[in-house]
């Protein structure tokens, strides 16, 4: 278990990050994940069964300081961090021209600043091991959707998986935009209802995570789009 690799994933205590969290631990990986809500993260724990491998950190996916200190704990905790998982957002679900703009700083701050943040937090540990740095993005990063703000925030997650690829390829670190297309997970709370037609599911993505995460040494798989079969945008 000491030599065993690590995983941070934030925004991990349900939905596709809480789906990659389990994979991992399945696997014999160390894991560490984010979240906002404390209690939700403790019922992630208790339904796995507390395990040894497993820590949970409560914290603000946007927040530097909290995504530093997350690092750092992973670290502190484990000795060693290999893969990253930006996997915390959220949307509004409105448009840019009816929607209420009160929503719209925290969604893309959570969606944007937040992946940045991780990636500059963890880079240096990811250098040693060779790691590899995973952007949960969305097909809305790249057909565009009428007023949809939360596509555009996807859209910066595309550019930035790519911008971030360029610059650390050179220091043996890879880089994974995963693209889900419309996933039954908590995402939809928000907006009231689950959306029309077949649906991935979180486990199901957490597959092409990992699969992208366990390629032979010197694979970089760069960007993976899964849609649920009959989606057609």
């Amino acid at each position: 278990m000491t030599d065993s690799s690590v995983a941070l994933i934030t925004g991990g205590g349900s939905g596709i990050g809480a789906a990659v969290a389990r994979r991992l631990l399945e696997a014999g990986q160390r894991v560490a994940v984010t979240g906002r809500g404390e209690a939700r993260l403790r019922a992630f724990r208790e339904e796995l069964g507390d395990p040894d491998g497993l820590l949970t950190l409560v914290g603000d996916a946007a927040d530097h300081t909290q995504v530093r200190s997350a690092v750092e704990a992973t670290l502190k905790e484990f000795g060693r961090l290999d893969t990253v998982v930006a996997n915390a957002g959220f949307a509004t679900h409105d448009s840019v021209a009816e929607g209420d703009p009160a929503g719209w700083s925290e969604m893309v701050l959570t969606n944007v600043l937040g992946p940045a943040l991780l990636i500059r937090a963890s880079i240096d540990a990811l250098k040693e091991t060779r790691g590899r740095i995973v952007l949960v993005g969305s097909v809305a990063g790249f057909v565009p959707t009428p007023g949809n703000i939360y596509g555009a925030t996807k859209w910066a997650v595309t550019g930035l998986a790519e911008n971030t690829r360029r610059e650390v390829t050179q220091w043996g670190v890879g880089v994974t935009l995963i693209a889900p297309g419309r996933v039954e997970t908590p995402f939809w709370d928000a907006h009231g209802s689950l959306p029309g037609g077949e649906l991935l599911t979180a486990d199901q993505i957490a597959d092409s995570i990992v699969w992208a995460m366990t390629q032979p040494a010197g694979v970089d798989v760069n960007t993976v789009v899964v849609r649920p079969l009959g989606q057609p945008n």
